[in-house]
């Protein structure tokens, strides 16, 4: 089939460098529009876009989808299908009417549960054992489509956001060309999805990031790991924010409050809102990460210590 690409962030690369090898043709890429990325803020291009223009494919990235120019030329380009990672943005109906297979999205989650932007970091964030991906062809709903095909991957204890989805991008990559497959020769069919058990993940913003050490210890593992490597955990100390790695349950008896700092030469405890936490990395502002007993050397000494 001839397919035109939609999406931006790394994440949705390993799914176009599979396409690219399948035997379907990849004649376009639409994906955002250049924006600041990284420490300086500098405007780049997305992850995607730099993929395809290595690639030597064309390049969209529309303000909107629904823009006149860019509906016109999905047009000329006329894909049969137009599968989808991670693109970032709405599809008008005026768009999702132009390939008459339509729109296949690869979202990374067992549907119906977990629609929306963030459906990786909820997982993590409610304590799911499974997650997965789905293949599904884009209505107008929020990620309402009939389902093609799906697959499962447990969440390990130790899951970040970055380790999960970095797994789901590269076999979800490999259920999108599948998918695909079953599409041109006519071996798979959408189901529509039950009406049961459906659950939604929006945008993980920084104040949701913001560590609660009043929460029980298992709680604040999950929110740590959740919001790895985006937006950042972090805490407050003295007014002045830290980011915060991922943390470990500790099985001793040590009495703590909540966001209270035990530290000796190789390990710093937190206290929660149930029993202690090691702490990870710790960054502040404008010094490298380092290990949290590192951090804790540069601290003033003189008087209990207590994240706010």
């Amino acid at each position: 089939m001839r397919l035109v690409f939609a999406g931006t962030p790394e994440t949705a690369v390993p799914a176009l460098d599979a396409l690219l090898k399948s035997r379907h043709e990849v004649a376009a890429v639409v994906t955002r529009p250049d924006a600041p990325a990284g420490r300086g803020r500098r405007v780049e291009a997305s992850p995607v876009a730099s993929r395809a223009a290595s690639a030597g494919l064309e390049v969209l990235a529309p303000d909107r989808a629904r823009d006149p120019e860019f509906l016109a030329r999905l047009r000329e380009i006329g894909p049969d299908c137009c599968p989808v990672v991670a693109y970032g943005a709405l599809l008008p109906q005026a768009a999702l009417d132009i390939p008459p297979r339509g729109w296949v999205n690869l979202h990374f989650s067992i549907l119906p549960a977990w629609r929306g932007a963030a459906p990786v970091q909820h997982a993590i964030l409610h304590g799911d054992d499974v997650t997965g991906a789905s293949t599904f062809l884009i209505v107008k709903e929020l990620d309402a489509g009939p389902v093609y095909g799906v697959l499962t991957e447990p969440v390990r204890p130790d899951d970040t956001t970055g380790t999960l989805l970095g797994r789901l991008a590269h076999s979800g990559a490999e259920l999108l060309v599948a998918t695909l497959d079953g599409i041109e020769e006519g071996t798979v069919q959408a189901v529509p999805q039950p009406a049961e058990g459906v659950s939604f993940a929006p945008k993980i913003t920084p104040a949701d990031a913001h560590v609660d050490w009043k929460l029980p210890a298992h709680v604040v593992d999950r929110q740590i790991r959740a919001c790895t490597p985006d937006p950042g955990a972090w805490t407050e100390l003295d007014g002045v924010r830290l980011k915060l790695g991922p943390v470990t349950v500790d099985d001793s008896d040590q009495d703590l409050g909540p966001g209270e700092l035990q530290a000796d030469r190789r390990v710093v405890l937190v206290g929660t809102g149930s029993r202690p936490v090691r702490l990870g990395d710790v960054q502040a502002p404008g010094k490298r990460r380092m290990t949290a007993p590192e951090w804790t050397r540069g601290l003033r000494s003189g008087g209990p210590v207590r994240f706010g």
